[in-house]
């Protein structure tokens, strides 16, 4: 499978199918392009991708430097349970510390108790207080004024 394959499953998994119109020449701008925007971890089985870390670098104006955000961590259902989101969250983890970030983040919907679980376990904490904003879509061109 590919990168974007999983990600169709994520969506499924997260019922937000609908919601994803990327395409792989999207991906491969995003994450190989002139200007990358983003990265990717991939965990093989064989020949084919099982699991996937897709992060891009942030930044805090409080702490002065980087930070690195993780926008979607996913193991297909044939190979959870084997340590393997953790072992990805680890490698994150630690490039962070390599690329002198002051913090590692993520988002998980409030539903998805397994994942919100095995990030509590990590000694990650919820930001309790923080309501997540998106302007996308036409809500975006519109205020944009496009």
């Amino acid at each position: 499978g590919s990168i974007l394959g999983l990600i169709r499953e994520l969506a499924a998994y997260e019922k937000l199918l609908h919601e994803v119109v990327a395409t792989e020449e999207d991906l491969a701008t995003a994450l190989f392009g002139e200007s990358p925007s983003a990265e990717a971890l991939v965990g093989l089985v064989g020949e084919g991708i099982v699991a996937f870390a897709l992060f891009f670098t942030s930044f805090s104006t409080f702490e002065g430097k980087s930070g690195l955000y993780l926008e979607d961590l996913y193991v297909k259902p044939g190979h959870r349970g084997r340590g393997i989101g953790t072992m990805f969250l680890r490698r994150l983890a630690g490039l962070a510390m390599d690329r002198g970030c002051a913090r590692f983040e993520w988002a998980a919907l409030d539903w998805n108790e397994p994942a919100i679980r095995v990030y509590r376990g990590i000694g990650a904490r919820p930001m309790d207080g923080w309501t997540t904003f998106r302007l996308d879509g036409e809500a975006l061109r519109d205020f944009a004024g496009s």
